[in-house]
């Protein structure tokens, strides 16, 4: 089951809306066959690892016949993008079948377990249980709560302040930090910051410094007084633009207008990202953007790099409490996470 995670992981990035997940098939304790989700819209876990016994050995089917299939991530049992793996396992006869935890997606949820075990497979549930939850938390915030698995990032001095008094850019952090930063952007569906953060720092919120993709640019601009020549407005990345005056599409340049800016307006932008299949999303500022979601508890996981820099006045950076998730140095940066008290880690 652990290899089970360490496929699944290798999927970050490229299978959300799906969940990540890695199969393992062992036959007399020697591992035949292994896979995982590669990407949204391809084939399973389950798939890839009899293929690749299919593909290895010729006595395929009695060694299928003769095995374990061990998955992160109880087999789907519905028509999706792709046929269900529960009716694969069966069809192949695969006789165990070792699960990780169960999937909360309605279409699942213990369907495919109920699927396994009316075909007589011996189904055990709840292997490194926790582990597995974990690793796709971003999967069952959506399905569970309905909205993004949300992740606060914001960098401070040693003295605690987020930016100069003027809001003009300061450089906190040093490369390093921000190549992870990069790295993390790759991880996650979609990026959120508000209107100064755009105005101060014309900032491209792209994936420039690592491998993946671009998430998708979420901006807060209530009245749309964002010039249109700034690095966000160039098309090259899905954007999405929180106001209260249009609901209009311009090729990947989307408005979408909320009636009520004065209340829930986290809710309600959080909500639309989650209609429009966003599993996760990294909010890099400001300070009043990040500190609107802290206010109202709407967020798990927090992410904060402190530089050895000190400005002794300015924008004081976000304050927040949660269940420490340890600290780490980066270069000559401090990286401190916090995770919600409300999320199982």
């Amino acid at each position: 089951m652990r290899r089970c995670l360490e496929l699944a992981a290798l999927g970050a990035g490229s299978v959300s809306p799906n969940p990540m997940v890695g199969a393992v098939i062992v036959h007399n304790d020697r591992v035949i066959g292994e896979g995982y989700h590669h990407k949204y819209g391809e084939a399973h876990a389950e798939v890839n690892a009899v293929n690749m016994v299919v593909n290895r050995y010729d006595n395929y089917a009695e060694l299928l016949r003769q095995s374990t299939i061990y998955v992160s991530l109880e087999p789907c049992a519905h028509h999706g993008k792709t046929p269900p793996c529960a009716d694969l396992i069966i069809r192949h006869q695969i006789p165990n079948v070792v699960v990780g935890c169960r999937d909360p997606f309605p279409q699942v949820d213990g369907k495919g377990i109920e699927k396994l075990e009316a075909a007589g497979i011996n189904v055990t549930v709840g292997v490194l249980e926790d582990e597995c939850l974990w690793l796709n938390r971003r999967f069952f915030t959506r399905v569970q709560k309905h909205r993004p698995y949300i992740i606060l990032k914001w960098a401070q001095t040693t003295d605690g302040f987020f930016a100069p008094a003027n809001g003009s850019q300061h450089w906190i952090t040093g490369i390093e930090s921000r190549k992870l930063v990069h790295q993390w952007r790759a991880e996650e569906d979609a990026i959120l910051v508000g209107k100064n953060t755009v105005l101060a720092d014309n900032p491209q919120l792209n994936v420039r410094l690592a491998n993946g993709r671009s998430p998708k640019r979420v901006i807060i601009d209530r009245n749309l007084t964002l010039p249109a020549t700034l690095n966000v407005f160039d098309k090259t990345v899905e954007t999405l633009v929180f106001n209260q005056v249009k609901t209009d599409i311009d090729e990947n340049l989307k408005y979408i207008a909320l009636e009520d800016f004065d209340r829930y307006v986290p809710q309600y932008i959080m909500f639309q990202l989650y209609m429009q299949d966003v599993q996760s999303v990294i909010i890099e500022g400001g300070a009043n953007t990040l500190n609107g979601f802290i206010n109202e508890g709407l967020w798990d996981e927090a992410r904060i790099f402190t530089g050895a820099s000190v400005l002794c006045e300015g924008i004081k950076a976000p304050v927040i409490t949660g269940v420490n998730g340890g600290r780490q140095d980066i270069g000559d940066d401090s990286l401190q996470i916090f995770y919600n008290k409300q999320i199982k880690h």
